[in-house]
């Protein structure tokens, strides 16, 4: 029988569409490199697939672009190896961050990456096959065996997952059905190859805790759900896949010293890579960082060409003050003053990325907030001189959300959102100077959340008057209401510019904030039913042991008034 083959560097499987057609393709590692400037974005299953197949792909650039410069040579004080990788220890005292800077900048200007990237393909392409003795993002099954207990070896059958669990469109275990499922039947553990390479990377970022199966360590540990599920992702995108890859390509980051950047696939044996994360240790690259797994899979493969799929369980690492994960918000404990990735609950399904712009924009109050590392980087590049002021900077988020049990965390919903900004509002300099607009921006959120809950109070009011105590009513008038205002607010951000007089422009989105609210608030009336007309007695809020009479119109006046306190048009003319 001949050997089977599937080389990721070679063979067709990441998904595309083309600048020149809007139609999809799918090519290989390599060809994806080479026309990387004619595709407008990825087109994978899932957008936050695309997420995870993005950060390897830009593992892959990270690594090569720290080792070699545009031309593919390497840098003066770094000795490499036939295959690109760091051979001996790197002298820190000789480490240029500028010529990393150049190479990043000649890169920016050419629109493509050099040959460096095939080159790199070729001499390591053993690591990205599916098959062979280094499957990519699997273990052998002699390696599978030696991580696991004797009762979880191949050779018992157990510890498997299918691939409708691993399709993550899917996330079905073998104990609970998942109804509304685009496939049905045995179909569900079906899938042509290349889209089992996509899988396969976004199950060791995202896998939830359904598999119970763990390696042996001597003490016990929590097993990993997968890094990419713990973070809320922002990244640049830009108008071509180059584009996006270029501008978060962090050749420099905020440290010190060079880190040698070392993907998962550059360790001598997968038994070395376990070792290390048995000790939960951080990863100090974001090569490594951006390849980290969550399990150890080893496939076997049927006579079908269908999979079976042996996972055991890897040991996470910390999440606290990570900061060499550039693409994520964060939350900082008050108590203990650090800080974590501040994850996304189901329960903030419909908030839009906007109504949380000083977490990913420095405002220049002094709460704690620490800005993204991407967001750290466009400011590098802005004061190099690389991101032009007038550039428009689109900031991204995908986030695939668990279904908030904890015994599970199987995914629930994915939300994709964005907002675009011109690069001399988003990167403004000085936080102290009065006309600082990422300070004004993130005001006007905060006037506009507050009429946001005048209008929640309106919904509580007519709840109140149908007697619903207890009823989501008030919170789903409020989420429509936000959902009229996200594209108007995303689009008013667009207009914004460094020569605006700051005023004008806020009473301008305060004018138009102002419409929406009486517009959304006529709708209501419009709608409203005998009960709200005629009205009834019930409690003030705020005062249980008062009772006053209340109806729609009465509602709606008190919203009026609120609104019309709160924006104080009267005065601004």
């Amino acid at each position: 029988m001949a050997t089977r083959s599937f080389n990721l560097t070679t063979e067709p499987w990441i998904k595309v569409i083309e600048s020149a057609t809007n139609q999809e393709k799918t090519v290989s590692l390599i060809e994806f490199f080479e026309n990387a400037q004619d595709y407008q974005q990825l087109a994978g299953d899932m957008r936050s697939q695309d997420f995870v197949v993005f950060r390897l792909l830009l593992a892959i650039l990270t690594t090569i672009y720290s080792r070699v410069d545009f031309n593919s040579d390497p840098y003066d004080w770094l000795e490499l190896d036939q295959q690109f990788r760091v051979s001996g220890d790197v002298e820190q005292d000789d480490y240029q961050e500028d010529d990393l800077l150049a190479t990043w900048q000649q890169l920016y200007e050419n629109k493509k990456f050099s040959s460096a990237v095939k080159d790199y393909l070729i001499a390591n392409q053993d690591q990205f096959d599916l098959f062979g003795d280094h499957p990519f993002y699997q273990v052998t099954e002699a390696e599978f065996d030696a991580l696991v207990p004797d009762n979880k070896k191949v050779a018992t059958g157990k510890g498997t997952v299918g691939l409708k669990q691993i399709n993550r469109r899917i996330s079905e275990s073998g104990n609970t059905l998942a109804v509304f499922s685009p496939k049905t039947g045995n179909f569900k553990n079906h899938v042509p190859i290349d889209e089992f390479a996509r899988w396969l990377v976004m199950y060791q970022n995202v896998s939830g805790v359904t598999d119970k199966t763990k390696i042996k360590t001597e003490a016990s540990f929590s097993i990993s759900t997968g890094w990419v599920y713990g973070l809320n992702p922002v990244f640049a995108k830009g108008a071509t896949l180059f584009d996006t890859l270029i501008l978060n390509l962090v050749l420099v980051p905020d440290a010190d010293q060079y880190a040698v950047q070392r993907p998962v696939l550059e360790y001598n044996s997968v038994l070395d890579y376990v070792e290390d994360r048995k000790k939960e240790l951080v990863p100090d690259n974001i090569a490594q960082l951006y390849t980290t797994w969550s399990r150890i899979l080893h496939v076997d493969w049927q006579d079908d060409g269908q999979p079976v799929i042996f996972s055991a369980g890897i040991p996470s690492f910390d999440n606290k003050n990570v900061f060499i994960e550039p693409m994520t918000i964060w939350h900082r404990d008050p108590k203990a003053g650090y800080y974590t990735p501040l994850y996304r609950d189901i329960g903030a399904l419909s908030m839009a990325m906007w109504r949380n712009f000083g977490l990913y924009v420095g405002v220049g109050d002094d709460d704690g907030i620490h800005e993204p590392g991407i967001v750290d980087w466009l400011h590098r590049l802005k004061d190099e001189g690389y991101v032009q002021q007038k550039q428009a900077i689109t900031l991204s988020s995908i986030n695939l959300l668990n279904d908030g049990n904890s015994a599970s965390q199987t995914p629930a919903a994915e939300v994709d959102d964005d907002m675009q900004i011109e690069a001399d509002v988003l990167l403004a300099k000085n936080p102290e100077e009065a006309n600082y607009w990422p300070q004004q921006i993130d005001a006007v959120i905060k006037l506009t959340q507050q009429v946001g809950l005048d209008y929640r109070h309106f919904g509580a009011d007519i709840a109140a008057i149908r007697g619903q105590k207890n009823s989501t009513f008030a919170n789903d008038i409020t989420a429509k209401f936000y959902e009229r205002l996200n594209e108007p607010f995303k689009s008013w951000l667009r207009s914004l510019t460094n020569e605006d007089d700051r005023g004008q422009k806020v009473l301008e989105w305060e004018k138009q904030l102002n419409t929406i609210v009486f517009e959304s608030k006529r709708r209501m009336i419009s709608r409203a039913k005998i009960k709200d007309i005629r009205g009834a007695m019930v409690e003030r809020p705020g005062r249980k042991d008062e009772i006053i009479y209340n109806n729609i119109f009465m509602a709606g006046n008190k919203l009026e008034r609120n609104v019309y306190a709160r924006l104080k048009l009267n005065k601004k003319g």
